[in-house]
């Protein structure tokens, strides 16, 4: 089963932009509240749609020029990597059915 993987500020080129397939990437800080909520189901997502998706998760107090680059001005947020640039953005909780259907819409 696959779990996301952690990137940091360093590795999100290669992880992230250079990937072969679609990224989830999940930007999230150990203090945000959503971010604790919204977690399980991103991982539920990165299992559902191993293969088709990579999924990565990067902390925000850690790595902070990555969300800095793509105008990640609060959290919980999600981007959809195609082709090393940002298709789809999801900001705040959503549950399960809805960040599903958004992550199928950015695929296609």
């Amino acid at each position: 089963m696959a779990h996301p993987i952690t990137v940091t500020d360093a590795s999100f080129k290669a992880e992230v932009l250079e990937a072969e397939v679609p990224v989830l990437v999940d930007f999230w800080a150990a203090w945000c509240a959503p971010c604790k909520m919204i977690a399980p189901i991103v991982e539920e997502l990165a299992a559902e749609f191993d293969g088709q998706v990579k999924v990565a998760k990067i902390d925000i107090d850690a790595n902070p020029v990555s969300p800095g680059q793509y105008g990640v001005m609060s959290i919980p947020t999600l981007l959809v990597f195609k082709g090393g640039k940002p298709e789809k953005r999801i900001v705040g909780y959503k549950p399960k059915a809805s960040l599903k259907n958004d992550l199928q819409a950015a695929l296609v």
